[in-house]
């Protein structure tokens, strides 16, 4: 039985969607237990007995505008967000999924979980839409700024063992975001990422990609320092955002664009959904001892239990193992 903790308390509109969305996820998989941990009676409206969830009583919990994460952790330690994580060191859970604060939730995966002895740094990488459906992983989209080329090999190759085991991509492609394709291309940081990346045994290097090529690219794992790859995130969303805005507007001004919209209304459906972040449920908050999934801060119970949908596709192949042991072989061909 895989089991789950969750935040009950994180996100922009909890408690409602992370109960349901936890209850949805009970019903779908027989296959996982959850403890929620989170304010009882403000859940209790949502809240059905289930004989594969345990609820577990706090008043405590983070604001999402949290401030000094750092400070939070060592004063407020019953919050429902390190509750959750504390579980999984325990080893009563081997994932935790919250809709919180991105960086409370890596301060708290820092501080309780631990990151993992053969990772260096962790990297947030959520699964971004693309052109084929199929989603692209994209990291490090906002956990570090300060990165060593080493640290993006690591984070290529623990994303290539996820996009194999659990996306079930044949030989996952590896590509560098730069600012053109040619090797020489970029910083010196880049350059020296390029050639790294090239020479490794353990991944498929594609090379370099542009950013507009990042809903297009044939590869599977786009890699970039965790600034860079946070402003394509942010620019993607943004730009989701203003096409759904313009899409609305045309068709609402006139009758026959209206018309017309009825007879497309499948395929503008279809379209919503590709670029629809609750399809996809969370991002991995990758190199802790422990699968820690960060949903979207404003998600709904269908984008919740996606996320929990994809801690226990991460438990079920045993990630972390596979990751360590790829990661130790490297150390070892080194030495």
């Amino acid at each position: 039985m895989i089991r789950i903790a969750v935040d009950g308390m994180g996100g922009d509109h909890a408690p409602e969607p992370i109960v349901k969305g936890t209850l949805m996820a009970l019903e779908k998989f027989e296959n996982i237990e959850i403890t929620i941990f989170g304010d009882e009676t403000r859940m209790a409206p949502y809240l059905k007995q289930h004989p594969r969830l345990q609820v577990v009583h706090t008043t405590s919990y983070l604001e999402m505008g949290e401030k000094d994460p750092i400070k939070q952790y060592r004063t407020n330690k019953e919050a429902s967000m390190f509750l959750a994580m504390q579980h999984v060191k325990e080893g009563k859970a081997e994932a935790v999924v919250s809709a919180g604060p991105t960086q409370a939730l890596v301060v708290g995966g820092h501080f309780i979980i631990r990151r993992m002895a053969a990772m260096h740094r962790v990297a947030i990488a959520p699964v971004i839409p693309s052109f084929d459906g199929r989603g692209r992983i994209l990291l490090d989209s906002g956990a570090n700024v300060d990165f060593k080329p080493e640290h993006l090999l690591d984070f290529a190759i623990y994303a290539s063992i996820v996009a194999e085991k659990v996306l079930h991509y044949k030989a996952p492609k590896v590509a560098l975001i730069n600012i053109g394709t040619e090797e020489g291309k970029g910083r010196e940081f880049d350059k020296e990422t390029y050639a790294l990346l090239k020479a490794s045994k353990d991944i498929h290097f594609y090379g370099n990609i542009e950013p507009k090529e990042v809903l297009t690219s044939e590869a599977d794992v786009l890699l970039s320092d965790g600034f860079t790859a946070n402003i394509v995130m942010k620019t993607i969303e943004g730009t989701a955002k203003g096409i759904g805005a313009i899409l609305k507007r045309e068709i609402k001004s006139s009758l026959s664009a209206m018309i017309g919209a009825l007879f497309m209304k499948r395929a503008l459906k279809r379209f919503k959904q590709s670029l629809d972040p609750s399809e996809i449920g969370g991002a991995l908050l990758m190199g802790f001892n422990g699968i820690v999934i960060k949903a979207q801060g404003a998600t709904q119970a269908y984008g919740f239990y996606n996320a929990i949908r994809q801690a226990k596709e991460m438990v079920e192949v045993d990630v972390i193992r596979l990751v360590n042991e790829t990661l130790d072989k490297k150390e070892a061909k080194k030495a």
